[in-house]
C-alpha cells in the first residue's frame, strides 16, 4: 500500500505479492524486471520500463504498460481502460484482457492464445501479429500498418478500416459489418461476413457475404472480393 515503491529499480524479481487499490504507480523506469504470481490493483502500474517479464499475474490498472519496451506476458489477466499505449517489442501468450483502448501506437507485437474484450484495439499499430486468439470489440485495427491475424475470431462492428498491408489467414468474422473500408487487404475468411464496404486494394476471399457496399467512395477501389458460396 505504497506510492511509487519501485521506480528506477534494476534487475529485480517480484513474487507472490499484492499492490492494493491505495498504491499508486508502483513500477516506473525499471529495467530487467520479473513479476510472478502477483496482483496489482493500482493506477498507472507500469510505465517507461525496459525488459519486463510478467507471468501468472492479475492486474487491474488504468494506463497500464505505457511507453515500455520489451514486455513479455504469459498466463495472465489484465483489466485496463488504456493498455500498452506507445509500447514496443511485446510478446504475449495466453492473456485474458478486458478494457477499452488497447495497443494504440504499438510496434513489433506478437500475440497468441489470447482473449480480448476491447474496443479500439491496435489503432495506428505497426508490425503486429495475432494468432489463435479471440478479439471482441469495435473499430478494430483502424489506421494500422502490417497487422496480421491468423486463425483468429473477430467479433464486432466496423473492423479493419483504413489499414495498410493488412493480412487475415483463416479467420472468422462475427457480427462484422462495414468491414475493410479503404484498407489494403489480403484475407481468407471462414464463414459469413455481414458486409464489406469499399476496400481499397487487394483480395478478400469469404465463404458467404451479406452485402458488398460500393458507394460514396472518396478514393478508387480496386480490391477483388471472392465469395465461395455461389448462392451469394
Amino acid at each position: 500500500s505504497l506510492r511509487y515503491p519501485l521506480w528506477h529499480v534494476k534487475k529485480f524479481e517480484l513474487k507472490n505479492s499484492l499492490f492494493n487499490d491505495t498504491s499508486r504507480a508502483p513500477m516506473w523506469y525499471t529495467r530487467h524486471a520479473s513479476i510472478f504470481n502477483t496482483k496489482i490493483f493500482s493506477v498507472k502500474a507500469i510505465r517507461e520500463c525496459y525488459d519486463t517479464h510478467i507471468e501468472n499475474c492479475h492486474f487491474e490498472s488504468e494506463e497500464f504498460g505505457w511507453k515500455c519496451k520489451r514486455i513479455f506476458v504469459k498466463d495472465s489477466y489484465i483489466e485496463s481502460p488504456y493498455l500498452f499505449l506507445d509500447s514496443k517489442d511485446i510478446e504475449i501468450d495466453n492473456l485474458t484482457f478486458k478494457g477499452k483502448y488497447s495497443f494504440q501506437y504499438v510496434k513489433n507485437v506478437e500475440i497468441k492464445n489470447s482473449n480480448f474484450d476491447t474496443k479500439d484495439a491496435f489503432w495506428h499499430s505497426k508490425n503486429v501479429t495475432v494468432k489463435d486468439s479471440v478479439i471482441k470489440g469495435e473499430y478494430l485495427g483502424w489506421f494500422s500498418d502490417s497487422l496480421t491475424l491468423i486463425n483468429c475470431k473477430i467479433i464486432g462492428t466496423q473492423p479493419l478500416c483504413y489499414c495498410k498491408n493488412l493480412r487475415l489467414v483463416n479467420c472468422e468474422m462475427i457480427d462484422s459489418d462495414l468491414s475493410f473500408e479503404y484498407s489494403e487487404v489480403d484475407a481468407t475468411i471462414k464463414g459469413h461476413v455481414l458486409s464489406i464496404k469499399n476496400p481499397k486494394s487487394g483480395q478478400i476471399i469469404v465463404d458467404s457475404l451479406g452485402e458488398l457496399i460500393s458507394e460514396d467512395s472518396i478514393m478508387k477501389s480496386t480490391a477483388k472480393v471472392i465469395v465461395k458460396n455461389k448462392a451469394n
